[in-house]
């Protein structure tokens, strides 16, 4: 029904074995695996990470880990900004996305996962209009290897370069509603993230009703809003002045609301905790008791086996 797993992000210093040994080992189910190019520049937190070389694909290499383990690839993972205001930059991003895709297709993998992107600088109108001119050619290519694409609405926006508008587009359902007018094919959908609505001061489970068709992934984290530091900065500061991300059950998302709309709408797939709790990172220890307590906290909405 529900298949539990993880982003491998955070296991960042592990080889892909060590990640499918770990969730495995802990009755994972599946796992959405980063494939940041290899060599990558990015220093932002949890990106960078390349535990699947997809200029190097050894298919037969992975096809027999996930065999030997019993976990299975929920999704491709890479996060850059496709519209970024340097051109050369969006346009490197936007072809290591085209490289995901096809990856994705030679080892039958359902989804890619990543931003739609933005130019911090421009209006949403104007940062719809590039999404209409360089979108399409990427979802061409995702209809022809049958691969969906999955938008997690992640703001983008937590470090002072990313001011004022963040560096992904697909923040808010107004704005996936424009993106899927412009652009409407099904292969185009949502890496749903409830804890995205939540220091935005909305409503993180009426999506899951209203996007039902579009739900190709799920994240499971958790942001705490601190109303105190929100009633002095006020909604116009950096969110990270008033919120932080949190394991899940250790924040404000409604999580058996959530859940019981997933079930309402026969969500069938994968549902993989992102961690991103800076509590959580002072070693690998750490880092391992951090998605033990996710999933321990999860458990009591899934089945583990």
């Amino acid at each position: 029904m529900l298949h539990l797993g993880f982003v491998s992000a955070i296991l960042a210093e592990y080889e892909l074995e060590q990640v499918l040994k770990f969730a495995s080992e802990q009755r994972f189910k599946c796992v959405e695996v980063m494939c940041w190019p290899t060599g990558n520049a990015d220093a932002r937190r949890y990106a960078g990470v390349s535990h699947i070389d997809v200029d190097n694909l050894d298919i037969k290499h992975i096809q027999h880990l996930t065999q030997k383990y019993g976990v299975y690839i929920s999704g491709l993972g890479y996060y850059p900004n496709p519209l970024d205001p340097d051109p050369e930059k969006a346009e490197y991003y936007r072809e290591h996305i085209k490289k995901v895709i096809r990856a994705a297709a030679r080892l039958n993998v359902p989804v890619v996962n990543t931003f739609i992107g933005r130019n911090p600088s421009l209006t949403i109108t104007e940062n719809l209009k590039l999404f209409a001119e360089h979108w399409p050619a990427i979802v061409n290519v995702a209809e022809e290897n049958n691969v969906k694409i999955g938008i997690e609405n992640c703001p983008m926006w937590f470090t002072d370069d990313e001011w004022p508008g963040g560096k992904n587009l697909a923040t808010t359902p107004a704005i996936w509603d424009r993106m899927f007018e412009i652009i409407p094919s099904r292969i185009l959908g949502l890496n749903y993230d409830p804890s995205h609505l939540i220091f935005q001061i909305m409503d993180e489970v009426r999506p899951i009703y209203d996007y039902k068709e579009r739900l190709h992934h799920i994240h499971l984290k958790d942001v705490k809003l601190y109303r105190d530091k929100l009633n002095r900065v006020g909604i116009m500061a950096n969110p990270l002045e008033y919120h932080s991300p949190k394991l899940p059950g250790l924040g404000d998302v409604r999580w058996r609301d959530f859940f019981t709309a997933l079930t309402d709408v026969r969500y069938r797939g994968p549902v993989c905790i992102e961690v991103e709790d800076k509590a959580y990172e002072g070693s690998s220890e750490d880092v391992q008791t951090a998605i033990l307590t996710a999933r321990n906290y999860l458990s009591q909405f899934l089945a583990l086996s």
